[in-house]
């Protein structure tokens, strides 16, 4: 079984027929997320869709979806404001509640950060709250509009605006709606914890806002620094980042998650399947721990360690473990243990092959530094041991690896 996507439909505040998405882990969802767009963005725009991967591997169900006028949702965008975004955000929380579980969770990317602080008291079923690059006062969208814009919006009534190429109905309204927003109120009772993700080298949002959004709201709050990010996390990795430190946070104050999250597997089983970034990210699921794997930047898009780290790594924590419970059982004055490993593939002239090629080679290096009061002879005995670590003996055996194809197709 692997994650999957339902296309739904629900009526928006204004009676409008909404587009949205619901993405699902593989099992039943631990909890369900609710995510809010950017001003003017959809429910696929790349951040949205990559958090989204993100919290699915985690065990959140995710709705995102394209408020009204924007996307595929039906009405007109001109008639649009702050508060009927909030408003489509408790519809699209009531749809949840009705037909799935209500959201544990709420997100918002900018102006749809700002959107989720206004809803959260309007949806007693939410634990949690994050928002990512949100301005603090929603009258900051007023500043993506042109001077020439404002003018012919104030004169007029109506404008059509290009805004990142795209042209859009701007009503006074709009303007109207924003400018009689305080937020201030909304995060003073914010009865659930808040997560704020903010780049200091915003040029959208300023991180000041960030700052005033923490300032304003109640404990328990945290903030995360995505060091780097632009305002619309273009970048996969950026996304990625804030996809599972949102979810490792949403753990804590959405417990259910931290129990089911991933994929998990048997005792002594460990499950591997790609995380759905549509990358070569994976998800490693080791009983109820759930770990990444990926590849460097150029081939992947470095969320999580390589195959080859994965492989060091439990050769490493072996030999550690071991060294630890010999020491132990031996009352050996041993204090801390550390294991350095690396691979390389080397070529060898002095074996026979029928073709003059060389042979290859794989070869680990494994450095032990002990700490502590220990003699030569202890040294020693501790070095020979690290060779009859589990993990050692079985990848020097005689290893075979047997593959079977199982699910669609079997009788």
């Amino acid at each position: 079984m692997s994650a999957s996507t339902q296309k739904i439909t629900f009526t928006g505040s204004q009676g409008d027929e909404l587009a949205a998405r619901l993405d699902l882990p593989p099992g039943p969802p631990a909890a369900i997320a609710l995510f809010a767009h950017c001003f003017t963005c959809g429910k696929d725009i790349a951040a949205a869709s990559r958090v989204s991967a993100g919290l699915v591997a985690e065990g959140f169900g995710v709705l995102r979806f394209d408020f009204t006028g924007l996307g595929s949702s039906q009405g007109e965008f001109a008639n649009t404001n702050f508060t009927s975004n909030v408003d489509d955000l408790v519809a699209a929380a009531d749809m949840l509640r009705d037909d799935h579980q209500a959201p544990r969770l709420l997100i918002g990317h900018s102006l749809g950060g700002a959107a989720v602080l206004a809803a959260a008291a309007r949806i007693p079923e939410v634990a949690a709250v994050a928002t990512i690059a949100a301005p603090s006062d929603p009258a900051h969208v007023a500043d993506v509009f042109t001077p020439d814009a404002m003018a012919r919006i104030e004169e007029d009534g109506e404008a059509e605006v290009d805004l990142a190429g795209r042209s859009f109905r701007i009503r006074r309204q709009l303007l109207d709606d924003i400018g009689r927003q305080n937020l201030d109120a909304c995060l003073a009772g914010l009865d659930a914890a808040l997560l704020v993700m903010h780049s200091p080298i915003d040029t959208l949002v300023d991180i000041d806002h960030a700052r005033r959004i923490y300032e304003g709201a109640r404990h328990p709050k945290s903030f995360v620094s995505l060091d780097g990010a632009d305002h619309l996390l273009t970048d996969r990795a950026d996304s990625a980042y804030a996809a599972r430190v949102l979810a490792a946070w949403a753990a804590r104050y959405v417990p259910e998650v931290q129990a089911d999250a991933g994929p998990e597997g048997a005792e002594g089983e460990v499950v591997v399947e790609e995380a759905g970034t549509g990358g070569l990210s994976q998800t490693v699921a080791a009983g109820r721990h759930v770990l990444a794997a990926d590849e460097p930047p150029g081939i992947g898009d470095d969320t999580g360690p390589t195959p080859y780290d994965l492989l060091l790594a439990g050769l490493g924590a072996c030999t550690s473990m071991t060294l630890r419970l010999y020491a132990r059982r031996k009352d050996l004055p041993l204090d801390h243990v550390r294991v350095t490993l690396s691979h390389e593939r080397t070529h060898s002239d002095d074996c026979a092959d029928p073709d003059d090629a060389p042979c290859r080679i794989e070869r680990i290096t494994r450095s032990i530094e002990l700490t502590g009061d220990l003699d030569d002879d202890q040294r020693s005995r501790l070095l020979a041991i690290a060779d009859r670590c589990p993990v050692h003996r079985t990848l020097e055996a005689d290893l075979r690896v047997t593959t079977e194809l199982v699910g669609a197709g079997d009788s």
